[in-house]
């Protein structure tokens, strides 16, 4: 989240940046989707990190996306089915 992407960077002697969001420092609950450099690699400290909240044009991205579509095809059952019919008892015959 970006509040946790500024304390660990802070925490780490760094800065951050986020290109695709000008009112970074506002954002709280926003998902990092990517950063660079990436995640483990050792630069000296007062080195700026940037990260992404958005996936760029054509880099996917999943997620629901609303309204749904298609919608189901027509047909099916248009009724209820009727109830089944009280079982008829049983008429035993003497041997």
């Amino acid at each position: 989240m970006a509040v946790d992407a500024r304390e660990s960077a802070r925490a780490r002697g760094l800065s951050v940046d986020a290109p695709d969001r000008p009112d970074f420092r506002l954002a709280v609950v926003d998902y990092v989707v990517r950063q660079y450099p990436q995640p483990g690699t050792e630069v000296p400290r007062d080195s700026v990190v940037h990260v992404w909240f958005d996936f760029g044009e054509g880099e996917g991205g999943g997620g629901v996306r609303e309204p749904r579509g298609p919608a189901p095809p027509a047909g099916g059952l248009r009724r209820e089915r009727e109830e089944p019919a009280a079982p008829r008892a049983a008429v035993l015959s003497s041997p």
